[in-house]
């Protein structure tokens, strides 16, 4: 074993090995699942395995009970793993590191794509992520959620994300986006910053971030009138990233009530709880200032300009935008990243040795079943 993966092991699972190897050793069958449900992405988990039986010079018996980018109910074991029980007691840390938090993730990606099928999704969750470990499991994550919406709701699904590194996942080689806040400080106006951008990268579409200085519609616009060929052509687009500390320009609680009454009346009318109404007519990011930037970009001759939408875009938030109908081209998050990581715990027990059934008490659910023929 490397230093490296002991220091990363339960001493417990170490002490066990060496006990193991000291007595004697014996195959033993894992049932690896998760307390709740989730999408099945178990790429990085079983690369690991196969991996560490290549290092040691066994082989272990991988049965994968749910293909990658499939459903996985609560309970339901993702996977069988059988072989020599010390060369697997000391990898269930790492194991477990590997599935859970990705078979989460997967689930809230899948959650928000099938809420928004016609919109196109950018991963922008590097940067949330502890690390370049974790940035590259959630990426993963994201495009295994993506392709199990594909296949149940014909979503357009995650398309790219912003880091080079992890871009491999969505069928790119490179990160993508446009400018930060800290761009447009920089130029000292939005126009001068989209202005900037165009020079700099000419050949690319050009997406502007419009909530620095609180002038969302009126900047969009402007920036319109400056590139009338880019937004005729569809090739201008704006980004909406209002903080949750107000309203976009021109909105307020009752101004709100009004865009959507005359764009989506469905969605203020019966029961909303306060979340719910965030989202709708708050501050922020809403429906309703997605909506007045989508009537005023049109009134204004531009319909061909495009909405991207961004902060706090999780399976909830989706949810609420596609009551909306909210005019969404693009959404920009990382919000599909666990927010509960209790949920993230994978569990695997020990259910036979030497091919005999053997469980701790309360988990006799994670035993194979028997077929009629008596067969496993």
């Amino acid at each position: 074993m490397s230093d490296d993966l002991a220091a990363r092991t339960d001493s417990y699972f170490l002490k066990s090995k060496a006990i193991v190897e000291r007595f004697g050793d014996r195959a033993a069958t894992y049932a690896v699942f998760m307390r709740r449900p989730v999408v099945s992405a178990p790429r990085f988990a079983i690369d690991f395995l196969e991996g560490m039986a290549a290092a040691r010079g066994t082989r272990f018996d991988i049965e994968l009970n749910y293909p990658e980018a499939t459903w996985v109910g609560a309970g339901e074991p993702i996977l069988y793993i059988t072989g020599p029980l010390q060369h697997l007691v000391d990898l269930e840390t790492v194991l477990l590191q590997k599935l859970g938090p990705a078979c989460v993730a997967a689930y809230n990606a899948s959650a928000m794509c099938v809420e928004l099928p016609k919109v196109a999704f950018l991963a922008m969750d590097a940067r949330h992520c502890a690390g370049a470990e974790m940035a590259e499991l959630m990426a993963y994550a994201a495009s295994v959620g993506s392709a199990h919406a594909k296949q149940v709701a014909g979503a357009i699904g995650f398309v790219g994300c912003a880091a080079a590194a992890t871009a491999r996942f969505f069928g790119q080689d490179k990160g993508m986006g446009t400018m930060p806040h800290a761009l447009i400080g920089y130029a000292g106006s939005t126009v001068r910053a989209a202005e900037m951008f165009h020079e700099a990268f000419p050949d690319e579409a050009l997406t502007v971030l419009v909530d620095y200085f609180g002038h969302e519609t009126s900047d969009a616009i402007a920036c319109c009138r400056r590139f009338p060929e880019l937004a005729a052509a569809g090739r201008l687009a704006f980004r909406m990233d209002t903080p949750g500390g107000r309203y976009c320009e021109g909105l307020d609680p009752a101004k709100s009530y009004e865009v959507l009454e005359r764009q989506a009346p469905q969605s203020i009318r019966g029961y909303r709880t306060e979340a719910e109404l965030r989202y709708l007519i708050g501050t922020g990011v809403t429906a309703a200032a997605l909506w007045q930037l989508r009537q005023l970009l049109d009134e204004a001759g531009f319909p061909k300009a495009r909405i991207v939408a961004s902060s706090g875009f999780g399976p909830e938030k989706c949810r609420i935008m596609a009551a909306a109908s909210a005019p969404i081209d693009i959404i920009g998050t990382g919000s599909y990243l666990p927010e509960l990581w209790t949920e993230t715990y994978a569990t695997a027990d020990i259910i036979a040795y030497d091919g005999e059934p053997m469980v701790k008490a309360g988990r006799e659910f994670l035993l194979r079943s028997k077929r009629p023929d008596g067969e496993d």
